[in-house]
């Protein structure tokens, strides 16, 4: 990979090391999962604040509430193709600081939103249209912090850089979760209904400007520079803004084709990740009748376990290949997800056997998480990186995550079964594990060019 270009650097950005592009591209991760997690752990509570008119139930409330979930989810690959376009053609520093800012924002104006019993009918539109908002800057971040990441990344370190994205999400949805934690803990049950839960929204005020400010703080990746160099040099009669030869192999269709591969090869760490790090609270508290406490607890055990291995499944990645570690951690959650989900489910487990099981499924899941950013990144050249990766990830998540909730309440809700999120992950990551095992092996041994220069994926 190319390290030094010789453009003039902006008088506003500094150089920018490898550690740095970390935390600037991270940070906005961390805020983005952060909203997400507190938006789950309170999800019982905005139910019935938002979406539970005087004839509604508490389960076709939390239906509701996750059908807005989803929504964000579905606004999230709109957002992809526009930021992401944006930050392939102008930089991905500007596009970071307009997606960091606006998510920030409107996390904090959720904080501040009237309930139903305030304004009636328009409370939950808009909760909606600030989940809108947010889903929209959502789908440019992480497409914008793994190329970061990965363009900036030194030889043979891609997977532990862009594992550093992952490991936000845990993070993030350890944030939320000591944040809910310490509101339930410190209020009355009726002051958290009231007026508690919002003040981890409110929190992200600040998160965002400290995120505003590392992102100031940066200058554009080194390989990004070197390919608009590319662009410079080839003139206007090259047609496009590619890497000379290689832009021959950017074309719409192996664009869009990569993105569906892309989509595919998400969809076991979308699945899994979304049912055991953010669903699984308001699971344990309206299937299997566990306290709030009991259920946030479990959650924060589950992302730990998420959070230990991410990091190794990284590196271990830059070792042995992308493909071994996510296939195997793919198999791995699709053999265990029952018997896991039965020990969660046996009020009568040891402490010791539940707070294991949980632990080992978020252990799973870290095997994809932590090669996966790099996996992305190596599926699309410089010019067409962010978009790529952004669309990919946002139309995974929102099929594969974003639907999670609602539909695993829903048909819980429907058949009376418990095992339906074991059935889910079951489908989902043996799917994903055949989609898997088509990532070549070589791909962590390439440079970023040479895979652009061939146009493979």
């Amino acid at each position: 990979m190319t390290t030094s270009t010789g453009e003039p650097r902006p008088a506003t950005a500094r150089s920018a090391p490898a550690p740095r592009a970390l935390a600037a591209g991270a940070v906005g991760n961390f805020i983005e999962w952060y909203e997400f997690g507190v938006y789950a752990y309170f999800a019982t509570v905005i139910a019935a604040d938002f979406f539970t008119p005087h004839a509604g139930g508490a389960a076709e409330a939390l239906v509701r509430t996750y059908a807005s979930f989803a929504v964000a989810f579905f606004f999230r690959p709109v957002g992809a193709l526009l930021l992401g376009r944006a930050g392939d053609r102008f930089g991905r520093r500007p596009v970071l600081l307009a997606s960091v800012a606006t998510m920030s924002g409107a996390t904090a104006l959720i904080g501040v939103l009237p309930t139903y019993a305030t304004v009636g009918a328009a409370a939950p539109w808009l909760l909606t249209a600030l989940r809108i908002v947010q889903g929209l800057s959502a789908g440019g971040e992480f497409g914008g912090a793994v190329s970061l990441m990965t363009e900036s990344a030194p030889p043979g370190k891609r997977g532990r850089y862009g594992a550093w994205q992952s490991l936000t999400v845990a993070f993030g949805l350890l944030g939320g979760a000591g944040a809910a934690t310490l509101v339930t803990a410190a209020l009355p049950e009726a002051q958290v209904a009231a007026w508690g839960w919002r003040l981890p929204f409110l929190a992200a005020l600040p998160m965002g400007a400290v995120a505003l400010w590392l992102r100031l703080r940066l200058a554009e990746s080194p390989e990004f520079r070197r390919s608009q160099q590319s662009r410079a040099a080839a003139g206007p009669a090259a047609g496009a803004p590619g890497e000379g030869a290689a832009w021959a192999q950017v074309t719409p269709g192996r664009t869009a084709f990569a993105i569906l591969v892309g989509c595919g090869r998400l969809m076991a760490w979308a699945a899994a990740g979304y049912t055991f790090l953010v669903v699984l609270p308001s699971y344990l508290q309206n299937t299997v009748g566990t306290s709030p406490q009991q259920a946030l607890l479990t959650t924060v055990v589950a992302n730990l376990g998420f959070a230990a291995t991410i990091l190794p499944a990284g590196a271990l990645s830059d070792r042995v290949g992308r493909r071994t570690v996510m296939v195997t951690g793919a198999v791995l959650i699709a053999v265990s997800a029952l018997p896991l989900l039965h020990v969660v489910q046996d009020r009568g487990s040891p402490v010791w056997l539940a707070y294991g099981a949980v632990a080992f499924a978020g252990a799973l899941v870290g095997l994809l998480a932590g090669p996966g950013p790099a996996m992305l990144a190596e599926m699309f050249p410089t010019a067409v990186r962010y978009t790529g990766l952004s669309v990919a990830y946002a139309l995974a998540n929102a099929v594969f995550s974003g639907c999670a909730g609602l539909l695993i309440t829903e048909l819980v809700h429907r058949t009376g079964d418990p095992d339906v999120p074991a059935y889910y992950l079951v489908v989902t990551c043996g799917l994903g594990a055949l989609a898997l095992a088509t990532l070549r092996g070589d791909d962590h041994r390439r440079t970023l060019h040479d895979q652009s220069a061939t146009g493979r994926s």
